[in-house]
């Protein structure tokens, strides 16, 4: 039998994930050490709970097969790059961390990283969803709940994650581990500085875990973020497509909708 043509995502195989670093903005740690520390989360830390793994690459540019992890300055810059068209050639999952807004934020660019590795790993399609309290659907992401806890890889700050058990409603307070500090004790919960994406009356809506949070929240840019897409693929028709890395203004989707009709 054939081996297998390496960075290819098939079903039972772990993805190549390209590490691209297209930012001008320095990102507070050498890329080859950041690399080095973001696949050593993955192996020791997120896989052996998950048994999601993943070859963490570096490179120059996106490759056919591959997933893709995109480091650029913002949106513009990544947009200027001319990368937009490529992902839609495979349909490929790709994150991107916008180095220059979270340093203005004094945020780590490493945590952001990895929580972009991680619920890339776990929803590469940004389509799961799980039933939560009141028996709303609650978007399947892993670092939201916990997004500003972290914790080190070899010097280098990471982001906490929540553990399966966080996404089923029957288990019992304080019954077993929910994410990997041990912040949470229950199903579902968010920490004050934590979110979640939740589809409440046909609508999908942000739950913040905190007044400050939701003060926060709405002064992030949030284009281009997974959050923004699950909102997108909700207003989408069965036969719509949509390019993984950009999001269609609704107003002239709504136009193209009316003039079919």
């Amino acid at each position: 039998m054939p081996k297998p043509k390496p960075g290819l995502s098939k079903r039972g195989s772990d993805p190549t994930i390209l590490c691209v670093n297209h930012a001008t903005e320095k990102l507070g740690v050498d890329f080859d050490r950041l690399i080095a520390a973001l696949q050593k989360f993955v192996d020791e830390h997120f896989a052996p709970v998950w048994g999601m793994r993943a070859n963490l690459e570096k490179a120059k540019s996106p490759r056919r097969g591959t997933w893709t992890l995109l480091f650029t300055d913002d949106q513009d810059s990544a947009d200027h790059a001319g990368w937009l068209g490529l992902h839609h050639l495979e349909g490929n999952p790709i994150a991107k961390v916008f180095v220059k807004p979270l340093k203005q934020s004094h945020e780590d660019v490493s945590v952001a990283a990895s929580h972009e590795i991680a619920e890339m790993l776990v929803d590469p399609a940004i389509n799961l969803w799980a039933t939560g309290p009141d028996g709303l659907p609650y978007a399947y992401e892993v670092c939201d709940a916990v997004e500003e806890e972290k914790f080190d890889v070899d010097g280098i700050a990471m982001c906490d994650f929540v553990y399966p058990a966080y996404f089923e409603l029957f288990r019992e307070r304080k019954s077993t581990q929910f994410d990997h500090k041990k912040k949470l004790k229950r199903p579902f919960e968010i920490l004050p500085r934590g979110y979640a994406t939740v589809l409440k009356n046909g609508k999908k809506v942000d739950i913040t875990g905190s007044d400050k949070k939701e003060i926060d929240f709405k002064k992030e840019i949030r284009t281009d973020h997974r959050s923004e897409y699950r909102k997108m693929l909700h207003l989408l028709k069965p036969a719509d497509t949509i390019n993984f890395t950009t999001l269609p203004d609704k107003k002239k989707r709504s136009k193209k909708r009316r003039a079919k009709k």
